[in-house]
């Protein structure tokens, strides 16, 4: 169910807060989900970061356009670091 009739056509990212903070998480999350061989034999892809690229090929799945699942990306990985930082935990990857 939805309010009036508004349905957004472009999907934009605020541009409040810090630029360099912004452009470093979209540059960490590309590194993330990229594929970490140098050399391809197979078209597996082998992520950086498994966890994030499987949310990434989600969101790709749902239909996003690419910039719009790496931001969403962004904000997941901004949900992890506040969370380590209020557990005072560490970070682990899952291998």
């Amino acid at each position: 169910m939805s309010s009036g009739k508004f349905s957004a056509t472009k999907n934009r990212i605020t541009k409040r807060g810090s630029s360099r903070l912004r452009h470093a998480l979209y540059m960490a999350v590309r590194c993330a989900i990229r594929d970490c061989r140098k050399k391809k034999t197979t078209n597996e892809i082998i992520p950086r970061n498994k966890r994030m690229r499987e949310f990434y090929d989600k969101k790709r799945e749902e239909g996003k356009p690419f910039k719009v699942a790496v931001i969403a990306c962004v904000n997941k990985l901004l949900h992890w670091i506040f969370a380590l930082l209020k557990n005072k935990m560490t970070f682990q990857d899952i291998a």
